[in-house]
């Protein structure tokens, strides 16, 4: 279902400034135009019948209550003011028609004067039982108030009696329609006149409350790139102004836990690093030693023979677990640096594999000779991580493909085996991080892709994994041709 886009603030509050305007203009403008066009129309009106009643005056006493259409034109005459209609009927009788007024604006002939049969039959209703009544209507040419009255015959010692004689005068209330829409436009005007207004209005509150807005916004954004020191000026003491000092009493927090933070982490890679520089020169010995109860195990009884392997090996372990120390420190201190030299990049590969005897265990597919600058030992190291990590989890076969471009060249090693977990993907490349708690200790220390990313990264290149559509996991690296920005 399609949602309306999202407004901003300003553009909310400018259109709830102006909806409340226009709300409160048209209640108002509405309610006094109501309110003007009634007292207009009742003025009039009764002006108009005050009139008519004075006029009517003038008649009494009646000289011949069965007047012919002569005597109807002359009571017409006297009750008619100028530029209204008028007409007298006495039963059947009525008096002579007026002649065509013109329809504006054009001046054509629009109706033959008030007829009888013009006035609505309610009105016509009311005067034939003795009733003065009035009733507005609409004609062509405008607006009119038609007012009806039936003469009397007031006698001496007898009583009132209705003569038969009804008069209708049709007033025309266009004055009073042009003053009404002379009204309708100034309210519309000094509606929009106010809306204008409002907006201003709007636009200087939108100002002062959005300012201080932008400015909490910027400073968040500034926090979250790690400007910790960021804070905001505080202004007044509204809501704004809390809001102000509670962001700048969390970022005082936040700064201090960070720095605590830290403080903790430089202690600990400071320790790690004292720790394995420390260990260095006893497992130096520590492996003389067992290199000779390796070789000597043999001539040993079983139980001391096997003691004998188990010390060489955990010694190996520990050397490989201390040396692997030493590089992340390395990496943390940022004194590791790359040597660079021209290298044979697919001649490299293949003699990582044969210094480690994998070059039956891994196919190597046909690649095109690349000759890159690059660190050649960094990039064993990386390799030999890759594919010694592929040997141990995956499924053969293993393979390493080298592609290359005008700008990078790209390594992948794939192995064939179930791949890896989709909640193990983001974790691959931390430290110490192992996919299986219950993997064994001997199958290293959770710190070889760690360091492979590094040195990856000290190229300005990037290692990545994926799986594979059909199985298998793939690792893929990725290294600039040009590593003279690298150097150090």
């Amino acid at each position: 279902m399609a949602s309306w886009p999202s407004l901003g603030l300003r553009a909310r509050l400018l259109l709830a400034f102006a909806l409340l305007c226009v709300v409160t203009t048209a209640a108002v403008a509405g309610a006094s135009y109501v309110e003007a066009r009634n007292a207009i129309l009742e003025r009039t009106q009764n002006a108009a019948v005050e009139a008519m009643r004075a006029r009517l005056q003038t008649l009494f006493p009646l000289r011949d209550p069965t007047p012919d259409q002569d005597k109807l034109s002359g009571i017409v005459s006297i009750v008619a003011e100028r530029n209204n209609d008028a007409v007298a009927v006495y039963h059947g009788t009525r008096s002579p028609a007026s002649p065509a007024r013109p329809c504006l604006p054009f001046g054509s002939p629009c109706r033959q004067g008030l007829d009888p049969g013009m006035v609505p039959k309610k009105l016509r209703r009311k005067v034939a039982d003795g009733v003065i009544a009035w009733q507005r209507v609409v004609w062509e040419d405008g607006p009119h108030l038609i007012i009806g009255t039936p003469l009397m015959i007031v006698e001496p010692d007898r009583p009132t009696r209705a003569s038969g004689i009804e008069v209708y005068v049709a007033h025309s209330l266009a004055p009073e329609q042009r003053s009404i829409e002379d009204l309708a436009a100034r309210a519309w005007l000094y509606g929009g006149m106010a809306l204008a207004f409002a907006v201003f209005l709007a636009l200087l509150a939108t100002r002062s409350v959005l300012r201080p807005v932008r400015e909490l916004g910027r400073a968040a954004r500034l926090l979250g790139e790690g400007e910790l020191r960021t804070r905001i000026a505080v202004r007044g003491s509204d809501e704004l102004a809390d809001v102000a000092r509670t962001f700048n009493d969390t970022a005082e927090e936040l700064q201090r836990h960070v720095e605590q933070l830290r403080e903790m982490e430089a202690d600990a890679r400071r320790f790690v690093a004292d720790v394995s520089h420390e260990l260095r020169t006893p497992l130096a010995a520590l492996a003389a030693v067992a290199e000779v109860l390796d070789e000597e195990a043999a001539q040993l009884p079983e139980h001391a023979g096997r003691a004998a392997r188990l010390v060489s090996q955990e010694t190996l372990n520990l050397t490989a677990l201390v040396n692997d120390l030493i590089e992340i420190s390395r990496f943390d201190s940022g004194v590791a640096a790359l040597a660079l030299n021209e290298v044979d990049v697919a001649e490299l590969v293949r003699a990582t594999l044969r210094t480690r005897g994998w070059s039956d265990q891994v196919r190597v597919e046909p690649s095109p000779e690349v000759t890159v600058r690059l660190d050649p030992r960094r990039v064993d190291v990386i390799l030999a991580n890759l594919v010694g990590n592929a040997l141990r989890h995956g499924d053969p076969p293993v393979s390493v493909r080298l592609d290359a471009d005008p700008h990078w060249i790209v390594l992948e090693v794939r192995d064939h085996g179930p791949g890896l977990d989709e909640a193990v993907l983001p974790h691959v490349f931390d430290r110490f991080y192992k996919a299986s708690a219950a993997r064994a200790r001997s199958e290293g220390s959770g710190l070889g892709l760690a360091i492979a990313r590094e040195n990856a990264r000290l190229h300005r290149g990037d290692l990545t994994v994926t799986n594979a559509p059909d199985g298998g996991a793939v690792f893929t690296l990725r290294l600039p041709r040009d590593q003279d920005g690298g150097a150090t």
